[in-house]
């Protein structure tokens, strides 16, 4: 059986790497992915938790369910924005992308 530290080393992992995408890239999809993996490492923890928590109680899949829908929608929405700007702007970087400043 694999210890529970394992799967939260693989979730810190997985979370820091998207910070650091969301965070250091210039491209709108590349922070959009960023925030996914965010999410994802997020859905390992909650499913984590379930696992070695009480199993007849499913409030960790419940959630993880939820997050999953939340990423959905967070895609859906980010892409179509990301369109949106670049049929205006011809470009996806977020540094140039100033249309709410007046």
């Amino acid at each position: 059986m694999v210890p529970l530290s394992w799967y939260l080393i693989l979730a810190a992992a997985l979370f820091s790497v998207g910070l650091f995408g969301a965070l250091s890239r210039r491209n709108a999809v590349a922070i959009l992915l960023g925030i996914e993996l965010m999410l994802n490492a997020v859905n390992i923890n909650l499913a984590a938790f379930w696992r070695y928590g009480n199993v007849t109680n499913m409030a960790g899949q419940v959630f993880a369910i939820i997050v999953f829908a939340v990423a959905a929608a967070e895609v859906a929405v980010g892409l179509a924005l990301v369109i949106s700007v670049y049929r205006q702007r011809n470009t996806v970087i977020a540094d140039d992308i100033d249309m709410m400043k007046f």
